[in-house]
């Protein structure tokens, strides 16, 4: 009898806990700047933007029991992040942090002087930095990569670091009565097999505004042949004006479910597969991002579900295709819209694939031409692919400009390519690195030297050419004439072309900490007792991604 009471206590403790879900994460109402799983450029975005009120510096608190697991430091990314590990087998991560509670930030100090780097990522074992419930372990801010004041948050599972929605923990912080709604849907006809509206490419068309739960298309669709649909949506919120990610999508053809999707949670190595999940060549063309309601063969996204044919719809029939989207997000406002295609013969032409190489997804390709090879895995590509390869004489250059295909097919991970350097005239082999054409300039890649050839790694198609890096970073004191004055002393730093790598300060030889946000500014602030009266030496010695190195040295005193 006690036995049963217990396991009944015991499952009513873990519903109620359901229920209240986590503490809040500040002392204000909790607005979103972006919500779980939005469209981001290759990949998802993992956690919630929570906004803090325009500002920084609001006290954050620890929504569980546990204990800090991870501290990064860095001037990029999450800027200041903070992990905290639960008894319920979660982790919560927060991030672009002003600064960290007293003693996190004394733990964390330690440990970048001790590794003499303002840049850090550590972890840190159960009995070094507990925490409680409600506590305050950090205080929002705006650094890493952030475009203004807010604060990230992510929970994930502590043992397989899947990402949750973190919606179903803070739920009752907010208040949701908006529906999504459909702003285009995107006619896909398949190259060589359908064709929409009269042509062989792909048809944007708009719809009306939201009435009543319900939406439709303006304009008339005829098609003929394989197609695909896709949809461009965004979700709304109370008391704000930001829009966000859909959670769910169904499309429905003739009254059957073809295509499915309802993200809540998924695997820090799919975020990549957002590439197949959008239309990546008309994101990549306009700019905006189509989520298709049609699933590539590679990709391997565990939250989809579609029939027999991928989503795909065949038109074959001179007749009426009756379509149905819904639409919903994470509080069920649900937004349904219906539209017709009329199946019309038209002209199909087959492309003309004469000077190309058929690659395809499923199996490991190894590409090699006299001056260049890529490597692509099993699986990186979404589908099969016919690869277009030219190669062009640079004269000014050290390399030829090597044409990969286009910039309109995504690759899921990181390829080798290899290119041969045609005016190998460097001695430090170190300052080659291979280069990607993006606008009208170029994204440094890097790579290894071996016997005339460099290989780096790529995750997008596109032009490349190798180029050399033989200059080191540039240092600027910024209003040096008052450091002592203001117990303060700031540099801008820059790189002409791989990349800041790191820095390092020294004050007599000593290591001193100079801090740096995502503009390039590092500072040290000290007191007048790290600088007694008398002479004083202060070094600053930076480097890039090839190892180039600069330093700047000033005499101080006072």
């Amino acid at each position: 009898m006690h036995k049963i009471y217990f396991v009944f206590l015991l499952c009513c403790c873990q519903v109620l806990f359901a229920q209240q879900g986590y503490r809040c994460p500040f002392d204000f109402k909790l607005l979103l700047a972006g919500n779980f799983g939005e469209l981001r450029s290759n990949h998802y975005h993992s956690g919630l933007d929570l906004k803090t009120e325009g500002g920084v510096g609001k006290p954050v608190h620890a929504v569980e029991k546990g204990y800090v697991s991870r501290i990064s430091i860095s001037a990029w990314g999450y800027g200041n992040g903070l992990y905290l590990t639960h008894p319920d087998g979660t982790t919560t991560v927060y991030g672009h942090l002003q600064r960290f509670a007293p003693k996190i930030a004394e733990f964390a100090r330690r440990q970048q002087y001790a590794k003499e780097s303002f840049m850090i990522d550590v972890l840190v074992s159960p009995n070094q930095l507990p925490v409680e419930q409600g506590e305050v372990v950090a205080y929002s801010g705006n650094t890493g990569s952030s475009a203004g004041p807010h604060t990230h948050f992510e929970v994930r599972n502590t043992k397989t670091e899947e990402l949750y929605d973190p919606l179903i923990y803070l739920k009752n912080y907010f208040t949701d009565t908006r529906a999504p709604e459909i702003r285009n849907i995107l006619i896909c006809p398949v190259p060589g097999e359908g064709g929409v509206n009269d042509v062989e490419r792909k048809v944007r068309l708009n719809t009306t505004a939201l009435v009543g739960g319900k939406q439709r298309v303006i304009g008339k669709i005829t098609a003929w042949g394989k197609i695909g649909v896709a949809l461009r949506a965004e979700d709304y919120m109370n008391d704000t004006y930001n829009r966000y990610g859909v959670k769910e999508i169904t499309l429905f053809a003739d009254g059957k479910q073809i295509f499915h999707s309802n993200l809540e949670h998924y695997l820090i190595p799919e975020t990549h597969y957002v590439n197949s999940f959008t239309d990546y060549e008309y994101y990549k063309k306009t700019g905006f991002s189509f989520i298709r309601s049609f699933v590539e063969p590679g990709n391997k996204l565990r939250f989809i579900q579609t029939d027999r044919n991928r989503g795909y719809i065949n038109i074959n029939e001179e007749r009426t295709y009756n379509l149905a989207y819904r639409i919903s997000d994470f509080f069920g406002n649900t937004t349904e819209m219906t539209f017709e295609i009329e199946g019309k013969r038209q002209n199909i032409s087959k492309p003309n694939y004469s000077d190309t190489t058929l690659m395809h997804w499923n199996v490991n390709t190894d590409f090699k031409a006299r001056n260049s090879q890529l490597y692509i895995p099993v699986g990186y590509l979404y589908d099969d692919l016919h690869f277009i390869y030219k190669e062009k004489q640079d004269p000014s250059g050290i390399a030829s400009i090597f044409t990969m295909h286009n910039h309109f097919v995504p690759i899921h991970n990181d390829c080798r390519l290899s290119l041969r350097i045609s005016k190998d005239t460097v001695t430090n082999k170190n300052q080659y690195g291979i280069v990607y054409f993006q606008g009208n300039g170029v994204k440094w890649i890097g790579g290894t030297y071996k016997n005339g050839w460099i290989t780096g790694n790529i995750r997008e198609l596109g032009d490349f050419t190798v180029r050399i890096d033989s200059k080191g970073p540039t240092i600027v004191p910024v209003n040096a004439n008052n450091w002592i004055k203001r117990r303060s002393i700031t540099f801008q730093l820059s790189d002409n072309m791989s990349g800041l790598a790191n820095f390092k300060g020294t004050l007599d030889g000593k290591f001193v900490l100079f801090e740096m946000n995502n503009r390039a500014v590092i500072n040290w602030k000290f007191d007048l007792r790290d600088l007694p009266k008398g002479q004083h030496t202060l070094k600053l010695l930076a480097w890039d991604q090839c190892g180039n190195t600069s330093e700047y040295t000033r005499s101080l005193s006072w």
